[in-house]
């Protein structure tokens, strides 16, 4: 879908739909008034009749029946105007082109709010994340191809080129994201994530490293190499070093994502009901593979590593076993008493890879437990740190992109239930406090960096649209990523 601005008369829209929004705690626009005057008084007394008070995705719409160029009209809730944020933005758009695609227009006017340049990205940003749909898979329909939404025009007088182009590159990475997360394991292999990394290492300023079985087991990745032995399909361990177009090698921040293409639980077998959704377990890598798509375009003045971990935790002759003591990259032993504790295995890898590099900072992410779910629902991510500037700064870019992370606790109290007699540690906690003893695993394996860990196993999958969320893989925490890069570039110029 083409987004883009047009400084018309709203009223000359052509276009399919036109969208317009109202505050709960504000009276209607000028804009409102004139399309109202247009059409005899049809929407006020529309409005009057469905009780509409402007609350978050309320609609009232009707067809303007030849009186205004547009075909069909549709008023908008936002919400008080102070509680407004991106995320609600981003979803009154999302409502506005699904409502063009349910009666297969193939254009969307949009009024916006306001005219300032945040307010015009978000709108083009959920725009384009509405009309997100995964049906590559499918079959044409014997009704034909699905309508597209092509054309989404923010009405405004606003210079807003750069937000929309920062727009529609931010919702590519949500969107590849997303993609590589709906995907079944048998399309996205590892081999599939590191394709994919080596069509983003065209951009300028990106180095792609990518190892094999053979180049796995030579520089000592005991996790990854574990892990992925019951598999037929092989291994690959993925580094995107991006250097930006100054030089600049200080700042550094690195993200490395949990790449598990499908997990059955290894030997530790999950249930068949427990299984059918594991094509999931990459999440990590979707998002840390996203971001780096977000960088290769808008090319910040800060230098990003994106590190993944991809494998499948299969059953075979050769698939490791509980109680293997398995040699980390750093060196560190790890006795095995669960082989569906499989992704802090190959993360523990990633983030000593990391710590050789030496950047600022790291971040991981991953679908690592059941308990973060349990603990926060479907719509948070869990955050565990032990640097409180670095957690400060997730937390701060989440906020301005609006996706959900709940601080956790990295209780020391819980350290003893990792305890091994054969080795370093073991890869499972006790009973209680799962995603806790998870973290402090990984906790053992970053260094001196300081270090974020980003739970997300709820919130990379939607059971049903919700906005400008669809169904599916979500995309969930790009935005967050790009959003601590961007400021971060901010600070050091």
């Amino acid at each position: 879908m083409r987004v883009s601005t047009r400084s018309a008369d709203a009223l000359a829209f052509d276009g399919g739909l036109l969208a317009l929004t109202r505050f709960a705690d504000g009276e209607p626009s000028a804009a409102e008034k004139a399309i109202d005057r247009a059409l005899d008084g049809a929407l006020s007394a529309a409005a009057e009749r469905m009780r509409f008070t402007g609350k978050p995705r309320q609609a009232v719409a009707l067809d303007t029946l030849g009186k205004l160029p547009a075909a069909r009209v549709v008023l908008l809730g936002l919400g008080e105007r102070a509680r407004l944020r991106p995320a609600g933005l981003r979803d009154a758009a999302a409502q506005a082109v699904n409502g063009g695609l349910s009666h297969r227009f193939t254009h969307v006017g949009f009024i916006p709010p306001d005219d300032d340049p945040a307010t015009l990205g978000q709108l083009a940003l959920g725009g384009q994340l509405g009309v997100y749909r995964f049906d590559d898979l499918k079959a044409e329909p014997e009704d034909g191809p699905a309508p597209r939404i092509e054309a989404l025009t923010l009405l405004t007088k606003a210079k807003a080129d750069d937000a929309v182009t920062r727009a529609e590159a931010l919702a590519n990475a949500v969107c590849l994201a997303r993609t590589l997360t709906n995907e079944p394991a048998n399309i996205c292999t590892p081999e599939r994530l590191a394709a994919v990394a080596a069509e983003i290492a065209q951009a300028p300023g990106f180095k792609l490293t990518v190892y094999g079985p053979d180049e796995i087991i030579a520089r000592g990745m005991g996790g990854l190499r574990a892990v992925s032995s019951g598999a037929q399909v092989e291994p690959r361990f993925i580094h995107l070093a991006y250097t930006p177009p100054s030089g600049r090698t200080d700042g550094a921040l690195a993200f490395a994502g949990k790449g598990i293409t499908f997990d059955s639980g290894g030997l530790s077998i999950k249930p068949a009901k427990a299984m059918y959704e594991m094509y999931i377990d990459m999440g990590g890598a979707a998002a840390v593979i996203g971001a780096m798509r977000a960088v290769a375009d808008l090319q910040p003045d800060l230098p990003v590593h994106g590190i993944v971990g991809a494998c499948e935790n299969a059953i075979g002759p050769d698939a490791y076993r509980p109680s293997d003591v398995l040699r980390m990259y750093n060196g560190k032993t790890v006795e095995v008493l669960n082989t569906d504790a499989e992704g802090r295995l190959v993360l523990a890898d990633c983030l000593a890879y990391a710590a050789a590099l030496k950047p600022r900072g790291v971040i991981d992410l991953a679908t690592l437990t059941g308990a973060c779910m349990v603990a926060l629902g479907q719509f948070y991510g869990g955050l565990f740190a032990d640097d409180e500037p670095l957690a400060a700064e997730v937390l701060a870019a989440a906020d301005a992109a609006d996706e959900l992370l709940w601080r956790l606790p990295l209780d020391p109290k819980l350290a003893d239930s990792l305890k091994s007699k054969r080795a370093d540690l073991t890869n499972l906690g006790g009973t209680w406090g799962g995603a806790i003893t998870a973290a402090l695993f990984l906790q053992h394996f970053k260094g001196e960096l300081p270090w974020v860990h980003l739970d997300i196993a709820g919130a990379v999958l939607a059971e049903k649209d919700d906005g400008h969320i669809r169904a599916g893989g979500t995309g969930f925490a790009v935005l967050t990523l790009w959003s601590l890069i961007e400021a971060a570039a901010a600070r050091a110029s």
